[in-house]
C-alpha cells in the first residue's frame, strides 16, 4: 500500500469489564462473551471466531496495547479511530483504555476518536436478547452548550496528546450518528473556538455514513468530509427506510458472498475528494444478532486484497491529504470484522 494513503482502524475498547456491563448482560461481561458463544447457522459457517496472537485479551493490560500497536504497524494501519462513548451530562462508557493510553504516553502509535453518539438498549451487543423487546439501558442525550463545553475539556488531554492524528492540519473527530446532533453547526464552531483558545489547531469534523443517500443532505455538508460505509449495500439497504422494514418483518439471517458483496459495495462517490472509503474484511455479526444476522460469507486475505486494490484505485487520482481509507474494522470481533490475528 501506498505510503500516501492513510488507513485508519475503528478500534472497539470493550475488552473488559465495567459496572454497567456487569450489570445488564452479568459478571465480567466483555466483547469475548458474545464471541465465544457464537453459533454455526449453517454449513460452513465460520463460527466461533477465536483469537490467535494476542488471545482473549484485557484492555486493561499496557502490554495488549502495545502489541496491538505492533501488529497496526505491520498492518500499515496509520492510526486507531478509537470509539468514545459521550452520553451527556458527563455520562461515558469503556474510557478506561483510552484515559490509560493518555496517562501512560504508550503505545508511542497514533490516534483520534470517534463519538459512538447513539443510544443503547437491550439488542446492542447480546444474541440472546434479539427477539425480546427493546428496552433502552442508557440514552444518548445532548443537553446543551454546558455539556458541549464540558465534552470538550474532559477530551481536552487527549486533544493535546502529540500523538493524536491529524488531517489538513487539524484533530480529526469523526461522529457515528451525525444527523442527530441538534445543532451541529454551533457544536462546531464552538469546539473550533475552545480548540484555538487552547493553543489547538481546531478540528476536522468527519461524519459517519451508511447510506450514499446521505451524500446529499445539507446537513452532512456543514462537516469537513464523510466515511462513507455502504456495508448493507448487498443486500440493496443501507440506512433509510427499506432497511428498518427489512429489519422489523424478516425472520432469518442473511448471507452473501464476501466475493459478491465487495464487487457491491464499490461506487465511484468514493473517488469525491471528500468522500472517504471504508474497507471491510469481514462481516458476521451473529454472536450479537444471533439468528437476524447479516453474513459475509467465505471473506480470505486474497479477497480482502482485491477489496483494498478495487478501493485504491477509486481514491488513486486525489490529493495526498485526501487519500484516507477508514478500515471497519480492528477488533470488532463479535461482528466478525477484525484484521487481529485469529
Amino acid at each position: 500500500m501506498s505510503d500516501k494513503v492513510k488507513v485508519i482502524a475503528f478500534y472497539l475498547p470493550q475488552f473488559h469489564p465495567i459496572p454497567e456491563n456487569d450489570k445488564w448482560w452479568g459478571k465480567g461481561f466483555t466483547e469475548w462473551t458474545s464471541v465465544g458463544k457464537a453459533k454455526k447457522y449453517f454449513w460452513g459457517h465460520y463460527q466461533p471466531h477465536v483469537p490467535a496472537d494476542l488471545g482473549y485479551y484485557d484492555l486493561r493490560l499496557p502490554q495488549v496495547r502495545e502489541e496491538q500497536a505492533v501488529l497496526a504497524r505491520e498492518a500499515g494501519v496509520s492510526a486507531f479511530c478509537y470509539w468514545h462513548y459521550w452520553f451527556g451530562n458527563g455520562k461515558q462508557l469503556l474510557e478506561e483504555p483510552l484515559k490509560e493510553v493518555i496517562r501512560l504516553g504508550k503505545p508511542n502509535f497514533p490516534f483520534c476518536l470517534g463519538w459512538a453518539n447513539h443510544s443503547w438498549i437491550n439488542k446492542s451487543w447480546n444474541s440472546e436478547k434479539q427477539m425480546a423487546m427493546s428496552k433502552e439501558l442508557i440514552r444518548q442525550e445532548y443537553p446543551g452548550p454546558e455539556d458541549i463545553d464540558n465534552h470538550f475539556y474532559t477530551m481536552l488531554p487527549a486533544f493535546k496528546d502529540k500523538r493524536y492524528f491529524k488531517l489538513h492540519g487539524k484533530l480529526l473527530f469523526l461522529i457515528y450518528s451525525p444527523m442527530d446532533i441538534p445543532d451541529f453547526s454551533y457544536f462546531k464552531e464552538r469546539w473550533n473556538m475552545l480548540a484555538k483558545d487552547n493553543g489547538l489547531s481546531g478540528f476536522y469534523f468527519i461524519a459517519n455514513s451508511e447510506d450514499i443517500t446521505d451524500l446529499n443532505k445539507e446537513e452532512l455538508k456543514k462537516y469537513d468530509a464523510i466515511s462513507l460505509c455502504r456495508l448493507y449495500a448487498p443486500w440493496k439497504i443501507e440506512y433509510g427506510k427499506i432497511k428498518l422494514y427489512w429489519m422489523y418483518f424478516r425472520n432469518s439471517l442473511n448471507v452473501v458472498s464476501y466475493n459478491k458483496a465487495i464487487n457491491l459495495i464499490d461506487s465511484s462517490f468514493y473517488e469525491n475528494e471528500k468522500v472517504y472509503p471504508n474497507i471491510i474484511p469481514a462481516w458476521d455479526n451473529s454472536p450479537r444478532r444471533g439468528p437476524v444476522a447479516y453474513i459475509y460469507k467465505e471473506s480470505t486475505p486474497s479477497l480482502f486484497k482485491k477489496h483494498v486494490s478495487m478501493i485504491l484505485n477509486r481514491i488513486r487520482n486525489k490529493s495526498d491529504e485526501d487519500k484516507v481509507v477508514f478500515l471497519k474494522s480492528w477488533n470488532e470481533w463479535a461482528e466478525g470484522n477484525y484484521i487481529e490475528p485469529d
